[in-house]
């Protein structure tokens, strides 16, 4: 994967923003990076099977939940320029209680827990791993305790109109799934997009 060209900034930009990548670090790692192409709807992680990638978001969009005697319940949804992965399972290499699958067609960049093992190993190149990993570990923690602090500290209601203020989410994704993330019914938001319309 050519990782310095013009269609990968977006993942340059990423990986900066979490560790000093130079271009000779991205043209090291090219050759480990795969370009997935999901359909609408298609899985890339299913609870109960072990994760083997972590990924980033080029473009489209990601749906996470759980499904709990048989019912489906939404815990976020990732777009592009977002990291996604199934992460507590895939650093463990454990099975997943979370599924992961495309709400639109999408394009990711993904990295497989081998090779992240093998640059590890690599004089020279381990330090650089090593710290884009932890830091994005740290991402994705604090992206999680702000989603558990929401749950807790604000109403459906304030959910929405911090979706509303922050994010594309409501112009992108069906409301059904919307609805199921807020952990409301599809008519309580309804109820609320009205009460919210000038």
């Amino acid at each position: 994967m050519d990782l310095l060209s013009p269609e990968t900034l977006p993942f340059r930009r990423a990986v900066r923003a979490l560790s000093p990548f130079t271009d000779a670090d991205f043209a090291h790692m090219g050759p480990g990076v795969q370009c997935t192409k999901l359909a609408k709807r298609e899985p890339w992680v299913t609870a109960g099977e072990i994760p083997r990638m972590v990924g980033f978001l080029l473009s489209g969009s990601v749906r996470y939940f759980y499904i709990v005697d048989g019912v489906e319940h939404t815990s976020y949804f990732s777009t592009e320029g977002e990291w996604l992965a199934a992460y507590t399972s895939f650093l463990r290499q454990t099975p997943s209680n979370l599924s992961i699958a495309a709400l639109e067609d999408s394009v990711l960049l993904t990295i497989s827990y081998d090779q992240l093992n093998a640059w590890e190993r690599e004089d020279g190149f381990s330090y650089r791993i090593n710290h884009l990993m932890r830091k994005l570990a740290e991402y994705i923690i604090a992206c999680y305790d702000e989603r558990v602090a929401a749950f807790v500290l604000r109403s459906p209601e304030e959910r929405y109109r911090q979706l509303a203020d922050t994010t594309d989410y409501l112009q992108r994704i069906p409301q059904q799934y919307i609805a199921n993330y807020l952990g409301i019914t599809p008519v309580s938001l309804s109820r609320i997009r009205k009460r919210l319309v000038p």
